[in-house]
């Protein structure tokens, strides 16, 4: 499976939430992203449950946090996810 990363940490507002929504703008059927930042994204989840994606998040030991997102219609199981 295809994973795109968009690397935001340390990115100020909005430079993340723009990056990360022209990335699944483009995301392709099967693909995931993988978003690196480091603060929550409150506001990113509300639109990715309005655009039908979903995602997991795992805290990162230099304080940053990653964000896995998919398309609701595709497996997370079968996606790697294990490497959060």
């Amino acid at each position: 499976m295809h994973e795109r990363i968009v690397d935001a940490r340390w990115l100020a507002p909005p430079e993340p939430m723009e990056l990360t929504l022209e990335a699944l703008n483009v995301l392709e059927s099967g693909e995931r992203l993988r978003l690196l930042i480091q603060r929550i994204p409150h506001l990113l989840f509300s639109i990715l449950q309005e655009w039908g994606y979903d995602y997991q998040m795992h805290d990162c030991d230099d304080g940053s946090y990653e964000i896995l997102i998919w398309y609701k219609g595709q497996d997370s199981t079968n996606s790697n996810a294990e490497s959060l």
